[in-house]
């Protein structure tokens, strides 16, 4: 490309660091990775030609270290630096170090980033611009009096949303004046522990919301297009789960409206590099140009960018690169046109059925689709590699294109049924029932979608008696040997456990849920046959084929299908469809047995306990709210089992706690 960027240094960690180094090794650029001590062994650094070492696990110390950077840079020799998402991606005092040390910093200046960067500056400047913006209050005030007159005002429902940062931090939605208080005080402090800024701004809530964002390109010459919109209004908690471009539904007419909005909004602030002007729009009835708003603008590439690249055939990082280097783009609005339809599923370690909280392990097994036939996968990660509680805990995203809506559909539940993860909770079975959704699948999608459907959406899967059977097979050691036992000359070594009369039986032992044993009886036939009792059932189970790469080749009830296996030290798990069974394998317990759940309140990950609300003695009823857990800078609420009286509180605001750990007890019931 051009001789002006020949050395890379990347600011960031896990897959967007190795989606920038992917780039930058095609076009020929020499890249330096940042590692913490909790990175080491990282991806990215494998990936990278070099790497530093930038400091201790926390981003404070390490990837938000802006000085360690910048001499990382100029101590490798780099000409320029690519922040990514996230950490100092949005930092305009970032942007001056950078500059000031010489540097070209990959993104836009820092005047720009300013201008965008608290949202109700923002919204002043593109109020004044002529872009539509969300009615409510943008102002300054902090005192909760003054706030929560407006909230009165503005009419419920409500949201709270902190001026700074994004990614669902800092909002709630209120909807009654006896609830603002609370909210508002919650919001500041997420806000605070997030950005360092708690302020916060009062806005109107749509009731039908749509989230379209239009992705933005503007070089050095005054050149802005826009590269059509991405719709992310399949959310949770106001984080974006899936993600996909073109939005259904939309029309010419309003994409032509939006477009010219989002390119007004970057002309308005001398924008250069990749935006994403994002709007909120009421779908209450279909898409209309006079129905949407400006929320925010992401001076940044976003996480969500791979779908655009899918039906533009850009790369939004080598445009980067070559606008960083004073290019101008190659192209102009009337030369771009949409290609099919792409969708984006993020994969993270957390826990859907409990409130979507982070989680943390060690993935024993990882195995993505190929990527081929429009399957794109995006990680940071390797099988081995641990999931902690320091950074975002996000897997992979799953990127999928298809010549139509319905066809990339299809390629994303079939992408996400060949995924296979053990050795953390997932939200994999999540993605895969919210790609099966009727609404969804219609194009029928607003921000409330999920919310409305999540107790189905967020079930634990049932777990069907023939995974119980082959788990039990896997856990006895039966699987994978049948071949081997029919050309051994010796005819009993068909027969595991051969007995001289009556049928080999063995007991796989696993942990029930409620903490007692589950015996599963299985019986073997011999030739490879085996009847197992799972679930009240006999199945007969015949195995077809030795275990290669991790999959069993089975019969049950006349379907022949694989299944995938893993065996570890404490579990035995499942693959089947898609979906992953555990089986946690039973040891007896020792020492005292654990007081019932609902006589104590523990951590469910680990965490920084921010608030606690109740002293010992205090009298509880269900549901009322006991401690405030910040974990990977979202807030979680623990709040009373049942009703009676707080026996002991063991922690105190400021007390950092690992998953499990006893934080209060009641006293036990009479």
């Amino acid at each position: 490309m051009t001789e002006t960027i020949a050395t890379l240094l990347i600011a960031n960690r896990g897959e967007i660091a190795c989606r920038i180094i992917r780039t930058a090794r095609r076009l020929g650029i020499h890249t330096v990775a940042i590692f913490s001590d909790a990175d080491e062994d990282a991806l990215h650094v494998a990936m990278a030609d070099e790497a530093v070492r930038i400091g201790p696990p926390a981003a404070a110390e390490s990837y938000l270290r802006g000085d360690r950077i910048v001499e990382a840079a100029l101590r490798t020799g780099a000409d320029a630096i690519h922040a990514g998402y996230g950490f100092l991606s949005e930092n305009p005092d970032f942007v001056d170090q950078v500059e000031r040390a010489g540097l070209t910093f990959v993104g836009p200046s820092a005047s720009a980033i300013r201008a965008m960067g608290l949202k109700d500056a923002a919204k002043r400047l593109m109020g004044e611009a002529g872009v539509p913006v969300v009615p409510g209050y943008h102002g300054d005030s902090r005192d909760p009096d003054e706030l929560a007159a407006e909230a009165d005002r503005i009419g419920y429902p409500v949201l709270i949303k902190a001026r700074a940062g994004g990614g669902g931090k800092g909002m709630r939605r209120v909807d009654a004046p006896a609830d603002f208080r609370a909210a508002l005080e919650g919001a500041q402090r997420e806000a605070e522990a997030a950005f360092g800024d708690p302020h916060c701004l009062i806005e109107t809530y749509v009731e039908t919301p749509r989230h379209i964002e239009i992705q933005i390109f503007g070089d050095s010459h005054g050149n802005v297009v826009y590269l059509f919109e991405r719709d992310c209004s399949l959310q949770r908690r106001h984080q974006k789960v899936i993600e996909e471009a073109p939005a259904p539904g939309m029309t010419a007419e309003m994409r032509a409206a939006m477009g010219a909005a989002a390119v007004k909004a970057a002309k308005a602030i001398g924008y250069a590099g990749a935006g994403t002007v994002e709007f909120i729009v009421d779908a209450s009835e279909g898409l209309r140009p006079d129905r949407f708003w400006f929320m925010e603008m992401n001076t940044r590439l976003q996480v969500e960018h791979p779908v655009t690249e899918a039906i533009t055939g850009l790369d939004l990082v080598e445009l980067q690169l070559r606008v960083a280097s004073g290019e101008p783009l190659p192209f102009a609005q009337d030369d771009l046109a949409i290609d099919g339809h792409a969708f984006e599923a993020r994969l993270y370690a957390e826990d859907a059925a409990r409130g979507f909280l982070p989680a943390t392990g060690t993935l024993a097994h990882l195995r993505f689709p190929e990527a081929r036939d429009g399957v794109r996968i995006d990680t940071g990660v390797r099988e081995g590699d641990r999931i902690t509680p320091h950074y975002d805990p996000m897997i992979a995203k799953l990127i999928v294109h298809g010549p139509s809506r319905a066809a990339a559909l299809g390629r994303l539940r079939t992408a996400l049924g060949q995924t296979r993860i053990a050795g953390s909770v997932t939200n994999l079975a999540f993605l895969g029932r919210l790609a099966a959704h009727d609404g969804f699948a219609a194009g029928d999608v607003d921000t409330g979608l999920i919310a409305r459907d999540l107790a189905a959406l967020t079930a634990r899967p049932d777990t069907p008696p023939e995974a119980l059977a082959i788990g039990a097979l896997a856990e006895l050691g039966l699987l994978g040997e049948s071949r081997a036992a029919r050309r051994d000359p010796d005819p009993f070594a068909a027969f595991r456990g051969f007995r001289a009369w009556g049928t080999a039986r063995n007991v796989a032992r696993f942990g029930s849920p409620d903490g007692g044993r589950l015996d599963v009886p299985v019986a073997d036939q011999g030739d490879g046959l085996f009847v197992v009792e799972a679930a009240g059932s006999a199945i007969a189970v015949r195995l077809l084929g030795e275990r290669e790469g991790g999959e069993a080749r089975v019969e049950i009830g006349g379907r022949v299908f694989s299944a995938g296996l893993l065996r570890d030290d404490r579990s035995v798990t499942v693959f089947l469809e898609g979906q992953p069974h555990r089986f946690e394998r039973h040891a007896p317990a020792a020492g005292a047995v654990e007081a019932a759940s609902g006589e104590r309140v523990t951590a469910p990950m680990p965490g920084l306990v921010k608030l606690v609300s109740a002293a010992a003695g205090d009298t509880v009823t269900a549901g009322m709210p006991l401690l405030v857990l910040e974990a990977m800078k979202m807030e979680h609420t623990l709040t009373a089992p049942r009703d009676g009286t707080l026996a002991q509180v063991l922690v105190a605001a400021g007390d950092q706690v690992e998953a499990g750990v006893l934080l209060a007890a009641l006293k036990p019931l009479a």
